[in-house]
């Protein structure tokens, strides 16, 4: 059974088991992810090299198409001078800033290829391969960066990097863990960009992460997202005082965890306003909830978001 009657892009056709559950495949047939009956997220189910690195980081590609994140990104079927035009055409008939996907991540994608737990161990146990699988990983997304740094580059407004850096309790690794693996290679990354375009870089980074801020501003970072307020040492507050001048913040403008989804729209009026109170003080802010609005979320609740940031913006 294909699941249908879902707004789903014509590619991505998950199938139903007898069990209530639906997963999706490759081509080869192999289950790439799997949602539970009644869950609302699909999951990754298989890790190329779960079991261990192989002799030649040559078949990476390969890896990489087995992926379901990877797979389930469909980029763009448009050639470069095609998108280059389309973009053209929104940059001069709107007045939205434009943002690409850079496809730029380092931690996740070793989770992806190894499994979250095997690739936590590397950083401590096996640092020779581990290095080269990172390296292996920046050539890759250099190659991406360069393509799109040629052909949109000084049209686009802001590329977007992506590593969930943190959790809600803390964040995933220590300071000294990210300085000697992963700093050194988003420099390489964040060089490039700025030195090959005009587009500023937008950083996703979901969990507790304020230790990591200093060196993301250092990194060239101009751009924080999703500011995720209900973890640990993230107070909204806190974060304007201490890095308000040096980095905009893209979120922190609801609270997805509890106000939006358990409280009245009088409720998400109130916190809608106070949150954009301190965020926008000396601009540098973009409205965003600080994660995902889900499927429990009460539409009215949804409308008072958009009716409190319109309000907002009305009275200032």
């Amino acid at each position: 059974m294909i699941l249908t009657g879902f707004p789903l892009k014509a590619w991505f056709r998950p199938i139903k088991s007898d069990d209530g559950s639906w997963y999706t495949t490759d081509k080869d047939g192999t289950i790439l992810s799997k949602k539970a009956a009644g869950a609302t997220f699909f999951d990754q189910m298989h890790f190329p090299w779960e079991e261990g690195y192989p002799e030649s980081l040559s078949s990476l590609s390969d890896a990489m198409k087995k992926i379901s994140w990877v797979v389930h990104s469909h980029a763009s079927n448009l050639n470069e001078a095609e998108l280059r035009e389309k973009l053209i055409n929104l940059k001069e008939t709107t007045n939205k800033a434009l943002v690409i996907s850079g496809g730029v991540k380092l931690l996740e994608l070793g989770f992806f290829i190894r499994r979250m737990d095997n690739f936590l161990m590397d950083l401590m146990m096996d640092e020779k391969k581990l290095t080269v699988l990172l390296d292996a990983l920046v050539e890759m997304h250099l190659a991406g960066l360069e393509k799109k740094c040629r052909s949109v580059g000084d049209i686009v407004d802001i590329i977007r990097f992506g590593d969930d850096l943190g959790m809600t309790s803390g964040p995933i690794m220590d300071l000294d863990t990210f300085r000697k693996f992963f700093k050194p290679r988003y420099r390489i990354l964040c060089d490039y960009v700025k030195k090959h375009s005009n587009m500023k870089i937008f950083m996703h980074s979901c969990g507790s992460i304020k230790q990591f801020i200093p060196d993301l501003i250092d990194l060239g970072i101009d751009i924080l997202n999703p500011v995720q307020t209900n973890c640990f040492q993230m107070d909204l507050v806190t974060l304007k005082n201490e890095f308000g001048k040096d980095i905009t913040f893209w979120g922190g403008g609801v609270d997805t965890s509890s106000i939006i989804s358990t409280g009245t729209p009088k409720d998400v009026r109130r916190d809608v306003l106070i949150r954009c109170e301190i965020l926008s003080r000396d601009g540098g802010f973009v409205f965003a909830p600080i994660h995902n609005i889900l499927s429990d979320v009460p539409p009215e609740n949804v409308m008072a978001v958009y009716n409190a940031v319109n309000e907002f913006n009305d009275y200032k």
